[in-house]
């Protein structure tokens, strides 16, 4: 069933009048002795015509199958940086868990667990909020170095949009603000493949 589509600029309008175009982990906040990065959730959209090109991660999954995020092209992505140790983390995978669910004609979900002591304390925190998306395992961060400019060796939480070529479209550095937040990113940019005058949902 075919349902309006939202825009964003009501919800981020302000934002993107000072903050134009610039990716990159310059507006992050310390964390002190914690060991790694968090924002405020700061949007950040890129226009077709900014966009580089595609993000290229090849590893393994929690469950020691290979995963490639080449695999997704073809429909939105979204890749949300996580870990079972990070507070603000738990805090916001109920919305991306929720999220992935109403965008589920849409786009992909994969995350990027990040510095925990063991694959399974990452599986056991997904059985707990029940996220059945796969993830990339790194537990040196090295798989956020696929998104340098947008995401720092450190940064967690944060969420990126990829566009149907597999290019970053758009990226919250920090807690999502809200599952809305990130629904309505995901259908401005799965709108820009949809045939003129047709939807994406079926």
């Amino acid at each position: 069933m075919t349902r309006p589509r939202r825009t964003l600029v009501p919800l981020v309008g302000a934002l993107l009048a000072t903050v134009v175009a610039v990716s990159g982990c310059t507006e992050t906040e310390g964390t002190g002795d914690k060991g790694y990065v968090t924002g405020d959730g700061q949007i950040n959209q890129v226009a077709l015509e900014g966009r580089g090109d595609p993000v290229e991660l090849t590893g393994e999954g929690l469950d020691g199958e290979p995963l490639d995020l080449a695999d997704l092209r073809g429909e939105v992505a979204v890749v949300n940086v996580w870990g079972a140790w990070c507070g603000p983390c738990r805090a916001e995978m109920p919305e991306l868990v929720g999220a992935a669910e109403e965008t589920a004609d849409e786009a992909q979900f994969v995350g990027i667990n990040i510095r925990e002591d063991s694959q399974a304390t990452a599986q056991a925190f997904n059985r707990t909020f029940e996220v059945d998306y796969p993830s990339f395992w790194s537990p040196d961060g090295e798989a956020l170095l696929a998104f340098t400019g947008t995401l720092g060796p450190r940064t967690i939480p944060a969420t990126v949009v990829l566009d149907a070529e597999g290019r970053i479209a758009a990226s919250i550095i920090g807690p999502l603000p809200s599952q809305q937040t990130l629904v309505d990113l995901v259908e401005e940019v799965a709108d820009e493949s949809a045939p003129a005058g047709g939807s994406t949902r079926g």
